[in-house]
């Protein structure tokens, strides 16, 4: 199970950390990644990040969004700063490149004047 957290509404600028935390598995062994979907549109992975170490992130958020993990704590994190109105979006979690296991909820972020 992955439950996500950390999302909410910010000005044009301002930073969030998006936490997911992994239950019943062990996120470490896995290749993870950040998803999100707006309304209207598909859902896009944002962020990944290898077992390995070795992190992707699709253009839009290069040198904005930073991708990490605390193997102890079983949980991925995306730092997310510098927003601009189109990063408003339900942000998601899963194994990357594609997802295997039940999405969880996800966190909305916001962001608006």
């Amino acid at each position: 199970q992955l439950v996500e957290s950390g999302g909410g509404l910010v000005q044009p600028g301002g930073s969030l950390r998006l936490s997911c935390i992994a239950s019943g598995t062990v996120i470490s062994i896995y290749d993870m990644g950040w998803y999100r979907q707006a309304p209207g549109n598909q859902r896009e992975v944002v962020a990944s990040l290898t077992s390995g170490g070795d992190t992707h992130y699709v253009d839009s958020v290069k040198g904005r969004f930073t991708i990490s993990r605390d193997n102890a704590k079983n949980t991925v994190y995306l730092q997310m700063n510098s927003l601009k109105p189109e990063d408003t979006a339900v942000y998601l979690c899963n194994t990357w490149p594609g997802p295997t296991t039940d999405w969880g909820q996800g966190t909305q972020v916001t962001v608006s004047s």
